[in-house]
């Protein structure tokens, strides 16, 4: 959906670590606060309550946004499915992988990944 407030939002954002049991999270503490840029004008994430209760319920919010950002249903910046091994997200942690980007709070979930594959090969 679209932002709340009709408005294209580029930034950092504080994202909160909410699960860090999938690759994608495993190299971050429960808990922790990254920081992630954020570049959209469609990344208000909305769902029914039920579905909204299931995910929490479920474990499957892997990360939140600190603050609100762009209206999404429970400051949810990202989802992981039921096994794991696929994330939506709307923040950009590809933006946020190198010094010379000033970010890296980003790496971590790319580092974790090729763990998770080496370790299943």
């Amino acid at each position: 959906m679209r932002n709340a407030g009709i408005h294209f939002v580029c930034r950092d954002v504080a994202l909160n670590v909410e699960n860090n049991q999938s690759a994608f999270t495993s190299l971050y503490d429960k808990g922790e606060q990254l920081t992630i840029p954020v570049a959209h004008h469609d990344g208000n994430y909305f769902a029914e309550t039920a579905t909204l209760d299931r995910l929490e319920g479920e474990g499957r919010i892997a990360f939140r946004y600190a603050e609100a950002v762009n209206g999404s249903a429970r400051d949810i910046a990202g989802i992981i499915n039921e096994r794991g091994n696929v994330l939506g997200m709307m923040p950009h942690p590809e933006r946020a992988t190198e010094p010379a980007h000033g970010l890296t709070d980003g790496a971590r979930m790319f580092k974790g990944l090729v763990e998770g594959l080496m370790a299943t090969a």
